[in-house]
């Protein structure tokens, strides 16, 4: 698949203001920073058909005829393609007190275009810096430079219709200083680099925005690269929501999604196949993108060629220094087959104050996992401590509710807690696994990785797991494997101080680690399950 499109109408025709706006921008606007900054705007076939498609409206005679048929829309293309200037565009637009970006009346069936009463737009990137630079900084130079600027009173950080009746910002501060924002346009700029709690939850505040100014008909436009998998970003979840739209396992009626990338079709080991991917991944761009140029990238020895084809070819590859395969992960996200009183395996790794505190269970007859617990520092706070009573009353709910085989933890600022665990349930049960034995949490993580790999494992789909698992880095190790000469590895995250977490993939190994052990003790030999032992279930 080179093309996700959500909705996909096939040769079906909604309404639209797309042709006028596109008509406004190349009569009205320049083009942005660059090769051809000043010269006026020439909209390509590929970005003129997104236009179309992001104003379509209902049409006339429907309950909600001439109101735009989607709410939010999301743009995702190759680096180099000009996206961010193609959203500075709209935003010209929508902030014009002249151009047709709603629909005002019928001409032959055909809406007729205005402009919106007392605009509001903000444009987010992912740090300030960023947001002056991209979308805002893109929207600056373009009106300064177009035959429109004398409708606009131009700020550093805002720009104004000359009247005072509408304004665009440039806004990356905390969300809570926007949530009475009465928004009727919004941009979020390179939404691949939002991972932060931070910046995600600007983006839920900004989309909760959006009804606000019904009469407005407010609506969201994100542009991003392809995300890389497991990072956690916005970009990363809207992808994911839009595949689930194309799959049928959502609905959403008011989400416009574009995802352009170059097929698997391609060889990228070879310069023919690499050159190949750039232009499918460029459509009708590959006019004028610098193909030679950037396949020279592809030839540099010191270029990361998961970096390369994530970013060029706007594949979803995950960097070089993840240590799990997520696009597998999420591949193998299945319903539980768990029922209380099943068998399981517990996993627990955690921290006290800076880190988090994780729980993972396997069901040990099908390998299935869940996160049982979590307990994360907010972003925002400075001094904070895990709850280590709630994490108590979850390691005894779940010795309550299910026949758990053993429970491996690590026991680092948890050992009088194990100790408590293991006084009630058994150390045979509770069993300290430290996981900082290189080799045994070395093969333990190379058994994981199998059971990915082979789609031995399969788990809940949980969003907090799947994020711990993309923060996960390989490390490798001086060690070389005793069966095949391999070098052994184990994971950390990218950074000593890094706010991302990698928890709930320890537990995660943990746990099944522990299902191992259980089938390779009988525990699947169903008179061998110490849960059939009267004086176990009692103790239990």
């Amino acid at each position: 698949m080179t093309v996700l499109m959500v909705p996909d109408d096939g040769d079906k025709l909604w309404p639209s203001l797309g042709d006028q706006v596109c008509d406004w921008i190349e009569e009205h606007l320049v083009f942005g920073p660059g090769d051809l900054r000043g010269q006026p705007a020439r909209i390509d076939d590929e970005k003129r058909a997104l236009i179309y498609r992001a104003y379509e409206v209902f049409p006339k005679g429907h309950k909600q005829g001439g109101r735009r048929r989607f709410k939010r829309v999301g743009f995702s293309m190759a680096k180099g393609l000009a996206k961010t200037e193609f959203a500075a565009w709209i935003a010209a637009a929508e902030l014009h007190p002249r151009a047709p970006v709603r629909c005002i009346g019928w001409s032959n069936g055909r809406p007729l275009g205005g402009p919106v009463t007392d605009p509001y737009i903000p444009m987010v990137a992912y740090t300030e810096e960023q947001s002056d630079e991209l979308a805002y900084g893109a929207l600056k130079a373009i009106i300064e430079e177009s035959s429109v600027c004398e409708d606009f009173d131009i700020g550093l950080e805002r720009i104004m219709r000359v009247n005072g009746d509408g304004k665009a910002v440039s806004l990356a501060t905390s969300p809570n200083a926007r949530d009475g924002a009465r928004t009727t346009f919004q941009i979020a700029d390179e939404t691949h680099w939002w991972t932060s709690d931070r910046l995600k939850k600007a983006h839920q505040t900004m989309l909760a925005n959006l009804p606000k100014r019904m009469a407005s008909d407010a609506w969201a436009l994100e542009v991003t690269t392809a995300p890389e998998p497991g990072a956690g970003s916005v970009a990363e979840s809207t992808m994911d929501y839009a595949k689930a739209l194309a799959d049928g396992r959502a609905k959403n009626p008011r989400m416009f999604f574009f995802h352009r990338q170059a097929s698997d079709k391609h060889d990228l080991d070879t310069e023919k196949g690499a050159r190949a991917a750039v232009i499918e991944a460029s459509g009708t761009a590959k006019k004028w993108r610098d193909i030679d140029g950037i396949v020279e990238l592809w030839r540099d020895p010191t270029t990361d060629r998961a970096y390369w084809e994530r970013v060029w070819c706007n594949r979803l590859v995950q960097s070089s220094r993840q240590a799990f395969d997520i696009e597998r992960w999420k591949d193998l996200s299945d319903a539980s087959p768990v029922i209380d009183g099943d068998l399981i395996t517990i996993g627990f790794d955690g921290a006290l104050t800076y880190d988090s505190t994780g729980i993972v269970c396997t069901h040990v007859e099908t390998g299935y996992q869940w996160q049982a617990g979590l307990w994360e520092r907010p972003y925002e706070a400075e001094e904070w401590r895990v709850p280590a009573d709630e994490v108590d009353d979850c390691v005894q709910a779940l010795f309550q509710r299910f026949a758990v085989w053993s429970m491996y933890a690590d026991p680092p600022y948890w050992q009088a807690w194990i100790s408590k665990w293991q006084g009630q349930h058994g150390e045979k049960t509770v069993v300290e696994w430290w996981t900082n034995r290189r080799r045994p949490m070395a093969h333990a993580l190379e058994s994981f990785e199998t059971a990915i790999t082979d789609g031995t494992i399969s788990h809940s789909g949980d969003k907090h797991l799947t994020r711990h698992l993309g923060n996960a880095c390989r490390h490798e190790l001086p060690q070389r494997n005793e069966e095949d000469g391999s070098p052994l590895w184990l994971i950390r995250k990218d950074r000593s101080d890094s706010p991302y977490k990698i928890d709930l993939v320890m537990a995660a190994v943990l746990s099944w680690e522990a299902r191992n052990d259980a089938i390779a003790a009988g525990a699947l030999i169903e008179t061998s399950s110490p849960w059939e032992d009267p004086e176990y279930r009692i103790q239990a």
